[in-house]
Parts: C-alpha cells; structure tokens; sequence
C-alpha cells in the first residue's frame, strides 16, 4: 500500500533497503565477510542463493514458507509467479482489489490466498500469521513512520523482500534505482532464484518485454510524443509520479511525453503552476481510493487554474486503475492501453 511523500494517502494504501532473514524464519541469512555459512537444505539442488536486493545481499538456505505481502501489485507479483502457497496472506484496501474479475490472470490467487487486513500492515499481523518473509516496499507498507522497518522484522526473527521500485537511492527519502519496468523484471528474476521457480520468471520476463515491444512498434515514428500528466490526487497540491515511478515506463513506452520526467523520484508534490507551465496535452488519471477517477476528473475539469491546460482544453483524459500504475505485472497492458490511446490523440 503506497503512501505519498507528502501527505497521508486516503486510506492506508501504500508504499527497503534490508533485506535479512533468519535461519530460524525462512532459511537466509546476510552474507558477511566473515564467510560463516549455514547448513543448507539441498534437497532440491537449487540451494543455498544467494540474490542481491535494493544493494543488500541475502542467502537463503530455502524457499521461505509463509509470505505476507502487503498492496495489489506485490501480491500479484507472488501471483504471476504462481507462488500462493508460499503465501500466508497478503493485506491490501478494500477498494484496490475493486478489480479481481474475469479479466484478470490472478483472480485464483485472490481465491486462494487469504486476506489478514484491509488496514495497514503491522507487527502484530505479521507475527499472527506466523510470517517468515514480508514483501512489501518503503512507504507500500515499510516505514520509519510507523515502526515496520525490514531491521526491525529482522529482530523479531522475520525476513524482508523490499519492492525494488521503492529502494532508497542515497538522496534523503528519494526513491528509485532503474527504470521502472526493470524493476519489475528484476523483481520477478530474484524471486524466481529465491523460490526455484526461475522458468516461469524468465518465462513471464520475456512475455512481458513482448507486449510492450509490440505496443512501441504501434507508436508513429514521427511527429511529436504528446505530453502527459499523471494525476495521482491532491487538491492544493497534486501528487504526480516521477522517473522512477512505474507510470513514467508506462507514459513513455506507449508514445507519450513524460512531463515530470525530470522529477528523480517515485511519488512526489508538484504545484499546479509546474503543471500549467509543461501544458500536458493528455492526463491520465490514477483510479483508487475514496476519490475515484469521475470525481477527479471533475475536479480537474472545473479547476480555475487548469482552464487553458490542452488536456482540460480538449478533454483528453485516461484512466488507468492503481495497480496498472505502481509496480505489478499489469504493467505492460497499461503500456498497451495507454499505446492505443495516444495513438488517437496523435491523430488530431
């Protein structure tokens, strides 16, 4: 569940950088130095693995067991992966998972895996549900803010997988290491290795690098990228995404323009006046929360100061739900939507 940098999300939504896990929770260990190793289980060949996430190295002996995640997008991560019995339950808002349906690949892990909260995650639901590894990321569910830290799950015998979207990069809170798909590529590649199930990831990988090929391939090779708005919400002061941001991948491999392109970080404020200043010719609009996409289209339609914004100008607005947005494996049929769509609006 994501939080936004600046002010608290609607609902407790939201968004690592240890990732340790004790051999008594799930079979890893930290490397160190020291060289010191543990006895692995060797059953299956695979192990000891040792990957490396959000710059921290981490040994695992075996697959953990009883995974809690935490938002829509790293649950249908473990989903894709086809790792629900890995899960021992995933916690996430009532509203963002308004889309489990007919459409989706993973409606049988919402089936199967239970769900331990609709509020934010904590201590106490990870320890209730006897949890071994907690996947989630800096500000989708880990924070200093409120005392769930991957340091401090590891002092309580807990293990971490930080979402490698949100890995802190050394600038203060700023979050971001690579691209945004390419975190989640490298996402669905280590835990392929720390769940022996690196067919499928490189399976999923190369699937999904097809899609968004074939969407850039249905981009015009000349004219002008259309410039693009992401608005998240916020009224006095819009909260918009970043170059590290899964939307700013989406925006800019479906043919768009990225207006906030420069800004280097995942989730951030904006004021209006940087938004009427880069005049975006399209907005898209995050779907979640107690705001939905109707009322903040409303709202922007009707704003004062947006009224000579050409998006607002020529009602060129797109909806994208909140897991197509943040880092999930709906990622690139977002790129596809959100193709067709500038496609469109390239022709007039």
């Amino acid at each position: 569940m994501r939080t936004s940098p600046a002010r608290p999300s609607p609902a407790p939504l939201f968004l690592a950088l240890l990732c340790a896990i004790t051999l008594t929770s799930c079979g890893a260990k930290v490397s160190d130095a020291s060289g010191d190793k543990q006895v692995a289980d060797r059953s299956s060949g695979h192990y000891p693995v040792t990957i490396e996430n959000c710059g921290v190295k981490t040994t695992y002996d075996k697959a953990p067991q009883r995974v809690v995640t935490n938002d829509v997008g790293i649950s249908e991560i473990m989903f894709a992966l086809g790792l629900e019995d890995r899960m021992a339950g995933y916690v996430a808002p009532a509203y963002a998972t308004s889309r489990p349906d007919a459409d989706v690949p993973w409606k049988d892990g919402y089936a199967k895996v239970k769900r331990l909260s609709t509020k934010e995650i904590n201590k106490e639901l990870v320890l209730d549900a006897r949890a071994d590894l907690v996947f989630a990321g800096w500000n989708y569910g880990f924070g200093e803010g409120n005392g769930l830290t991957p340091e401090r799950l590891k002092q309580l015998g807990v293990g971490s997988y930080v979402l490698t979207e949100s890995c802190h990069n050394g600038t203060g809170g700023s979050r971001g290491v690579m691209p945004p798909l390419e975190a989640l590529y490298t996402d669905l590649e280590t835990l392929g290795k720390i769940f022996d199930v690196e067919d499928r990831a490189r399976a999923l990988v190369a699937g999904f690098r097809k899609r968004v090929a074939d969407a850039q391939a249905q981009v015009p090779k000349d004219g002008r990228a259309p410039r693009v708005f992401l608005y998240d919400d916020g009224r006095d002061k819009p909260v918009t995404a970043g170059a590290y941001a899964g939307a700013h991948d989406i925006i800019t491999k479906a043919g768009g323009d990225h207006v906030m392109k420069d800004l280097k970080d995942t989730w951030v404020n904006v004021g209006w006046e940087t938004v009427v200043e880069r005049d975006p010719e399209v907005i898209v609009i995050n779907n979640y929360g107690d705001v939905g996409a109707e009322q903040k289209k409303k709202f922007l339609m009707s704003y004062p100061p947006l009224a000579g914004v050409s998006a607002v100008r020529n009602d060129r607005v797109f909806v994208l739900d909140y897991v197509d947005l943040v880092e999930s494996p709906r990622n690139p049929a977002a790129v596809a939507a959100l193709a067709g769509y500038l496609k469109g609006v390239r022709g007039h």
